[in-house]
């Protein structure tokens, strides 16, 4: 069992911003920049293009209102989508709000936030999804 899939079953805490039956989005907890998001898929599989079509498909579709929540409320000029992979091995989306290139980097150092901080980030974004 994967740290995410631990995370879907409420083992570990997070900080959720949405679920469905299919899919579940929360706050990544070592963000490149304020709002990074993984949208991660229910079903437990390692690569994000082994996901069966309907999956690969529907995570886009349950990721959007995500990424135009991030774009409206994290003062970005665009939500960047990465698929990388490398840290769990469990199919994941990151959803980056960005304004230069170097905001995709993942190599660079991590953001370390308050848990106010990324519960006032949370809040943020359920918000705004909600309407």
């Amino acid at each position: 069992m994967t740290i995410f899939s631990k995370i879907i079953a409420g083992e570990i805490p997070s900080y959720k911003i949405a679920e469905d039956d299919y899919f579940f989005a929360f706050l990544d907890i070592a963000p490149l920049v304020k709002g990074h998001v993984l949208v991660i898929p229910k079903v437990e599989v390692d690569k994000v293009f082994d996901l069966d079509d309907t999956y690969l498909s529907r995570i886009l579709i349950f990721a959007k209102p995500i990424a135009k929540a991030l774009e409206k409320t994290m003062h970005c000029k665009r939500c960047a989508l990465s698929v990388v992979g490398l840290e769990v091995p469990h199919a994941h989306l990151h959803l980056l709000p960005i304004n230069e290139m170097d905001d995709t980097n993942f190599t660079r150092g991590k953001l370390q936030l308050a848990e106010s901080e990324m519960q006032e980030i949370q809040k943020t974004i359920t918000d705004a999804l909600k309407g």
